[in-house]
């Protein structure tokens, strides 16, 4: 769930629709949609796409990741 809310906040902050998103990385809208919402767990691979796509690097992602399970909100 926290990697979901990271990669979210980012998309979001960035204007960014999810379906438009995941053509971006290449990852189909159903699958990006789980990312989201923390049913799926992306792998290393994964992630790099994801950060590639969102033009920030894997670290920025996984930091923010780190910061949301240090401070849990609800979605």
């Amino acid at each position: 769930m926290a990697f979901g809310q990271a990669v979210r906040a980012a998309r979001v902050a960035q204007a960014i629709a999810q379906d438009e998103f995941a053509a971006l990385a290449g990852i189909s809208r159903s699958h990006m949609g789980k990312i989201e919402r923390g049913e799926h767990v992306p792998t290393l691979p994964l992630i790099l796409k994801i950060s590639m796509a969102l033009k920030i690097s894997a670290a920025e992602l996984i930091a923010a990741t780190e910061s949301n399970l240090r401070n849990p909100t609800e979605a």
